[in-house]
């Protein structure tokens, strides 16, 4: 949440709210679901034969601009960037189209995310090299999105038709922008990518046919979404049987996984091609983990953001991102969502006036109640919809006021949880906030003698090391590393 978080009286936070479930999804975005960036209507008939998508318009370099931007820009990272590449043009070597351009950009952002645009453009964010364990698991993703490109899932013709549509929205749901935001079609359905059930399995089984026809282990595929499943589920605190939230609107993971690997069987067994996990590992040594401290960011069960100078415990089981413009969060279930931002209050203005005014839905005016919280004046109330009960608030810290918003789905209020969310905020320490340094990652060489607890140990982690150690090195519990083999850990 980087700078003040600003929005009009126009802004419709309870569909916002409403559209977290989509929302999840734009951030998490489309390696979570692995998806990629093109709008498909399900009305839209996409010929067999599609025109042919050929340069890079002045166009495309404007939506090019505005993406990189919604996403933190680039992320500077020579080596990993020239990985990237590489592996892009393997596989792009082996996919139905070689002829074609693609180009790789890596962002600059902690969500697990990838996408593409139909001109070529591939995008990817640090968080999902971050995740990956080797070349191959990156290349699936990549293959993916070329696969999407390849197949013309969405044709010129589309392009043309939803291309201001596209980038409105995806910026509007990465910056919460209020102009853009009111374009949202639907209060769940609006994300970054809309392919249909089966224009995503036929991208994975043409993407595990590249991969493999490039060279590398055909398994990576499976691999990937084994450990995005279990990342988000250590995320949001739960289990990992259920599906996370993020991919709510496309194919299941296990169905997927269960797909992409039959898809690697048929070309052959295990052991298949190469998965350059040294070479990997070493291109990204160093990178950024997490997110930047200057724009917020999580510490154990803690929300910092220096820069404001506040802080608050994060709900228990809400798994939160940390957009530009405002923290939301969602349960796994998606049943209980919050918002924390930042809005106009002009000097003289009730946190009451405040409230109403940036709220568009009825407020129960019995439910108004002036407070004083942590010794800042705020002010309390409920609004009710046909499914959803929200609790909001509206706190003066210093000369800024900001919104905590938790919603409930069903009969449920969820008045005490809210309530101790709101006793929770607080200010920032000046000392707390300089010793908040950036996370990186890694590359270590285990030793003989070594243990997956003992390397988890080293690690900079808020809770469960051993945990975040095997998610982020493909490991399962019981696991014993290898000696000579490198391994990531997290550290300052």
């Amino acid at each position: 949440m980087a700078g003040a978080l600003r929005h009009t009286a126009r802004t419709r936070l309870a569909r916002r709210l409403m559209a977290l479930a989509g929302l999840a999804a734009v951030l998490g975005g489309c390696a979570g679901d692995q998806t990629g960036t093109i709008l498909t209507p399900a009305a839209i008939s996409v010929p067999a034969q599609a025109p042919r998508t050929t340069g890079r318009r002045v166009a495309d370099e404007a939506d090019h601009a505005k993406l990189v931007a919604s996403f933190g820009g680039e992320y500077r990272a020579p080596a990993t960037l020239r990985l990237l590449t590489e592996i892009t043009d393997r596989l792009v070597r082996a996919s139905e189209r070689p002829e074609e351009p693609y180009a790789v950009t890596l962002l600059d952002s902690p969500v697990v995310n990838a996408f593409a645009l139909p001109s070529g453009r591939l995008y990817v964010t640090r968080g999902l090299v971050a995740l990956a364990s080797d070349s191959s698991e990156v290349a699936a993703v990549l293959a993916h999105e070329i696969a999407h490109v390849t197949l013309r899932h969405a044709t010129a013709r589309t392009e043309m038709a939803l291309r201001s549509q596209l980038v409105s929205r995806v910026v509007a749901d990465v910056l919460n922008d209020p102009a853009t935001g009111a374009q949202m079609e639907s209060q769940s359905k609006v994300t970054l990518a809309r392919f249909s059930r089966d224009q995503e399995l036929e991208a994975d089984a043409a993407g595990v046919k590249t991969l493999a026809g490039a060279g590398f282990d055909p398994f990576g595929a499976a691999r990937f979404l084994t450990a995005l499943n279990r990342t988000l589920a250590l995320k949001t605190g739960t289990g990992s049987n259920g599906e996370p939230d993020m991919l709510a609107t496309h194919p299941g993971t296990v169905e997927r996984i269960t797909l992409v690997t039959r898809a690697a069987r048929r070309i052959g067994a295990p052991g298949l091609g190469v998965d350059e996990r040294a070479r990997f590992l070493a291109a990204i040594d160093g990178i950024a983990y997490g997110d930047n401290p200057g724009d917020g960011m999580v510490r154990g069960t803690r929300f910092l953001h220096p820069s404001l100078g506040i802080a608050f415990e994060v709900p228990d089981g809400i798994a939160i991102e940390n957009t530009r413009n405002a923290v939301l969060g969602t349960t796994r279930d998606g049943t209980r969502r919050i918002l924390f931002d930042q809005v106009e209050s002009s000097t003289g203005r009730s946190l009451e006036d405040v409230l109403k005014a940036t709220w568009n839905d009825g407020i129960d005016p019995g439910t108004i109640e002036n407070r004083i919280v942590e010794g800042r004046p705020a002010v309390f109330a409920v609004s009710k919809g046909k499914d959803w009960t929200f609790r909001l608030a509206a706190i003066r810290v210093g000369e800024n006021t900001y919104r905590m918003i938790m919603a409930a789905k069903g009969s449920a209020d969820p008045d005490a949880a809210f309530r101790r969310w709101v006793d929770s905020l607080s200010s920032v320490d000046p000392d707390e906030a300089r010793a908040l340094k950036p996370l990186h990652l890694r590359i270590v060489t285990a030793s003989a003698g070594d243990t997956a607890d003992a390397l988890a140990a080293r690690m900079v982690a808020p809770d469960r090391a051993l945990d975040r150690f095997l998610v982020l090195n493909g490991l399962e519990r019981g696991a014993a590393v290898k000696p000579g083999q490198g391994y990531k850990l997290v550290g300052e």
